[in-house]
């Protein structure tokens, strides 16, 4: 995993009818959400110590889930043995917004500071976690995740205590939910940024990838889909500006040809994912997580600020 770098509604099911209106419920109680942060940490932990990724399949989903399961099948390749370098993940100071809505699936943020960034002169961090729950015996599962810096964490509206979802359609946000991943893939295959602000995570980075794609002796080509189906749905928490914080995936594809007479490098940790045969052609799948900052509607420029990004390579091909 690298980090380059919540709501829309999911699609709801088996609602609670009372007086036969749908009654808006709290995902869980703060102790809940606390239990299910500890839950998911311990079985982080317990598959990076291990290299196995059936120890913390059933706490992670989506795009994250995606990203954590290549990375861990990965490593039980190039470490077999596992994470000589293991240092248990802790999540603490955890702050909980929790979004009524109606029926299932349900969804929380969690908002946590972290023991990965204690290093003299590290910028001090926020892990963001999305946990989203399919139904009443389904366990909380962790389907988005952005670090972000602590000053980029944006201060959340509530209503009656609660957080408040923004819905796909939303149209008083500069664009919205649903519409983020398509505008997102949009700008980089054309350039065109819209509503776009530029920074690390759109501008440079696709200045990045015009760079990489000009290395004499190979050729990289890059393909960018929405990913933004079940559990890599976005999802998004209304600020007190009035914008929102929403989270959305992505997918794309990197694919690298040499020259007549050589092949591309290809590091461990992508080999141990690869299927085929490297002879002059290497093809990466990558699912890319990002948080972005929607201003409200009528915002001319900069509307849409992508403020991080988590990515991993999830398969490969050789040809």
């Amino acid at each position: 995993m690298t980090a380059a770098a919540l709501a829309l509604a999911l699609t709801a099911s088996g609602c609670v009818t009372v007086h036969g209106e749908l009654e808006l419920l709290p995902p869980a109680s703060r102790e809940e959400a606390a239990r299910a942060l500890a839950e998911f940490t311990a079985a982080y932990n317990r598959a990076d110590k291990k290299h196995d990724p059936a120890l913390a399949a059933g706490r992670v989903t989506g795009p994250f889930g995606a990203i954590n399961q290549a990375g861990l099948r990965a490593r039980a390749v190039t470490a077999p043995t596992g994470n000589p370098n293991h240092l248990p993940l802790e999540l603490t100071d955890a702050r909980f917004a929790l979004p009524r809505k109606a029926g299932w699936p349900r969804w929380f943020l969690a908002d946590a500071d972290s023991n990965r960034d204690v290093d003299e002169g590290a910028a001090d961090n926020r892990w963001l976690l999305t946990f989203v729950r399919n139904g009443p015996d389904q366990p909380w599962e962790v389907a988005h995740l952005v670090i972000l810096g602590t000053a980029t964490v944006p201060e959340f509206a509530e209503e009656e205590g609660y957080a408040v979802p923004v819905g796909g359609g939303e149209g008083a946000l500069a664009v919205a939910p649903k519409d983020l991943g398509a505008r997102y893939v949009a700008f980089l295959k054309d350039g065109e940024q819209g509503p776009l602000a530029a920074g690390p995570h759109t501008t440079r980075w696709r200045a990045d990838r015009l760079k990489a794609a000009e290395r004499p002796g190979l050729a990289t080509q890059y393909l960018d889909q929405v990913a933004d189906q079940g559990d890599f749905a976005p999802l998004g928490l209304r600020t007190k500006d009035g914008g929102a914080l929403v989270f959305f995936a992505t997918r794309y594809f990197e694919r690298q040809t040499a020259a007549q007479g050589y092949r591309p490098k290809v590091a461990p940790e992508v080999k141990a994912l690869m299927t085929g045969e490297v002879t002059r052609t290497v093809t990466k799948e990558w699912v890319s997580d990002q948080a972005a900052l929607v201003e409200p509607a009528g915002t001319d420029r900069d509307g849409v600020v992508v403020l991080g990004r988590l990515q991993g390579v999830v398969a490969a091909e050789g040809s």
